[in-house]
């Protein structure tokens, strides 16, 4: 189910990412969760809370990077 707030979201992504792609990540979440809710409209037999997560880590790293010495997560720098 969609994400009202960032408090609302997986341990995983509270955790780990920062506020900015916390927001990324539950905007792509909810917008998925809209977009995919016919099982056709998905690949496989993924269901629509794991395509919308697909989704959302997949926004995220358009903007965020792990960074490799301290292994959290950080704004692309270009």
């Amino acid at each position: 189910m969609p994400y009202d707030k960032l408090s609302d979201l997986p341990d995983s992504v509270r955790d780990n990412l920062p506020k900015h792609a916390q927001e990324i990540y539950q905007a792509a979440y909810n917008n998925a969760w809209d977009e995919y809710k016919d099982p056709e409209d998905r690949r496989g037999d993924a269901s629509r809370e794991e395509t919308a997560h697909r989704i959302a880590w997949a926004a995220v790293k358009k903007q965020y990077e792990k960074n490799g010495d301290s292994g959290k997560w950080k704004k692309k720098t270009s």
